[in-house]
C-alpha cells in the first residue's frame, strides 16, 4: 500500500470532525488549506449551476482549475459528484 492510500484509509476511519480538521490544518500549510477550501467552493458552485467565468471572477481562480473540476464532475462514477451529493454538515 502506498503512503497516499494509507493516509486516505486512516482519514476514512476518523469519526471526529474536529480531530480531522485539526489534523489537516497541522499537515497542510495555510496556503494548501486555502487552496483546498477554494477547490471545494468552486465544485459546490459548479454543481449549483454557476458559470465557470462567474466562479473564476468571484473566487479569483483560474479557468483551468474550474474546467478540470467541471470535467471531473461530468465523468461517469465521479467521486466528486458522489461526495457533493452527501448531506452537508452544519457549521458550529
Amino acid at each position: 500500500m502506498d503512503t497516499f492510500t494509507e493516509l486516505t484509509r486512516l482519514l476514512a476511519r476518523l469519526r471526529d470532525p474536529d480531530l480531522m480538521e485539526r489534523f489537516l490544518r497541522e499537515i497542510l500549510t495555510p496556503s494548501e488549506t486555502r487552496d483546498l477550501g477554494s477547490r471545494w467552493e468552486l465544485l459546490k458552485r459548479l454543481e449549483a449551476g454557476e458559470t465557470q467565468r462567474q466562479i473564476a471572477t468571484e473566487l479569483g481562480v483560474s479557468l483551468c482549475k474550474i474546467t478540470r473540476g467541471s470535467r471531473e464532475l461530468k465523468r461517469p462514477g465521479s467521486a466528486l459528484k458522489a461526495v457533493l451529493a452527501l448531506p452537508r454538515p452544519r457549521p458550529h
